[in-house]
């Protein structure tokens, strides 16, 4: 396992571009694979995460070409094209291709096995397969299909209304990308609105996509029409350097085409209660709202994050923390279990590392109680094998005098392989 040993920098400044967006990345090649006609994505997020849902639709027939670095194109086979795999698909770590990929298979006629790898076959699917069920798909899997390997015959889907009991992009988008089959119209219903990456790019392929209220609808049976698609910069990846360049004095970055979907943002309104000087420049309101960043070192001071919030800013929580950490006063961020249930549990491994580094962390059930500090001390910290925690932690070192060192840093690649090559571009040492 590898590590990264990380400095004190005196800035970070300059100009960056941050990969593809990773959740945009997988439903492009998947709403790509279920088109007619050609598909060409520019910008897609070549990762491990990406590759898992683009190597899965190639075991089921799809055409998928490499034409150069981040532009692939996709040769659609339509709803009804893909062909039984003659393997178990590998899903990886990959949660987001098990779950959007059970609600494709949902409307299939073959059978399908879906494996994973260790963090991800300890991830919980019953959110997914329980409203699946409900539609007619038969699912089975370890614990009655709560963790894979899981083992999914689909076809002859009927629409539902289902009341989901979490805000969840991943069930949300399974549920819509099985009603494309069904005849009918299906309906979820969310506790809060997540994020709405599905809905456009289902309506970029063509699919009326309905909303009202916390509601979202499908119609089915769909077509969708191939398309040229360019991926905006991943904002989860740029979450890293906004704050950084928030925390470190002397820093002045401006960030190029991220996505600034609001459903994403979350973050930048946290970050702006606490005082951070991040303006949107050249903003464009497409499908994806994208636009450039610019961001100034600033004085960061504790605030309240609600739990309605939390789905805006769910994979940003662990930078968050980094923030609050080095912050004045308090930070309380509340409603926060989800994150026990990623790759890791996230607020286990934030709060082990930053209480390593002198931060002031208290958990209390799934609200996390941030009490900032001065300065954070060098020492050695672990990710816990979660790419989140890692780079986290990597920026969370910037701060400390001296050297620390982050293991086990090989987890970086399943959503973010250029991070130190990016960091690096823009650090400067003290």
């Amino acid at each position: 396992m590898s590590s990264i040993v990380v400095t004190l920098a005196s800035s970070v400044s300059g100009v960056l571009a941050v990969p593809g967006d990773k959740s945009t990345s997988h439903r492009a090649i998947i709403l790509g694979s279920l088109a007619h006609g050609p598909t060409m994505v520019d910008h897609l997020l070549e990762s491990n995460d990406s590759f898992c849902t683009l190597e899965a639709f190639r075991g089921m027939g799809v055409a998928i070409e490499k034409l150069k670095s981040e532009q692939y194109l996709i040769k659609g086979v339509g709803l009804h094209g893909l062909s039984a795999p003659h393997q178990p698909l590998q899903m990886g770590e990959s949660g987001t291709t098990m779950r959007l990929l059970l609600g494709v298979l949902a409307g299939q006629s073959f059978r399908a096995t879906l494996i994973a790898e260790t963090s991800l076959a300890r991830r919980p699917m019953l959110r997914v397969v329980t409203p699946l069920r409900q539609m007619g798909a038969y699912i089975e899997g370890k614990n009655g299909g709560e963790y894979a390997p899981i083992t999914i015959q689909g076809g002859g889907l009927r629409p539902i209304r289902y009341e989901s009991p979490i805000a969840s992009a991943q069930v949300k988008s399974a549920i819509l990308l099985a009603g494309l089959y069904a005849s009918g119209e299906t309906v979820i219903t969310e506790p809060h609105l997540s994020r709405d990456h599905t809905e456009h790019m289902l309506a970029r392929f063509g699919v009326p996509v309905r909303r009202q209220g916390k509601s979202i609808s499908v119609k089915g049976p769909a077509r969708l029409i191939g398309q040229k698609i360019r991926i905006p910069g991943d904002f989860s990846s740029a979450a890293f350097f906004i704050t950084a360049a928030s925390l470190i004095p002397n820093s002045s970055l401006l960030l190029k085409d991220v996505n600034l979907n609001p459903t994403r943002t979350g973050l930048l309104t946290v970050l702006s209660q606490m005082g951070a000087k991040v303006q949107v420049i050249h903003k464009e309101v497409t499908d994806e709202p994208r636009g450039d960043l610019q961001i100034e070192s600033s004085h960061l001071k504790g605030t309240i994050v609600s739990a309605e919030l939390l789905p805006t800013l769910i994979d940003e929580v662990p930078i968050l923390m980094v923030a609050a950490a080095l912050a004045e006063g308090t930070t309380t961020i509340l409603g926060a279990g989800e994150l026990r249930v990623k790759e890791t549990d996230r607020i286990v491994s934030m709060a082990t590392g930053l209480r390593a580094m002198g931060g002031q962390v208290i958990t209390k059930g799934n609200d996390v109680v941030i009490q900032g500090v001065p300065k954070l001390h060098s020492t050695r910290v672990h990710s816990y094998g979660d790419h989140r925690t890692a780079m986290a932690l990597v920026i969370a070192s910037l701060t400390a005098e001296g050297e620390t060192t982050v293991e086990e840093t090989d987890c970086i690649a399943k959503s973010f392989p250029s991070f130190m090559e990016c960091l690096n571009s823009i650090q400067k040492d003290s």
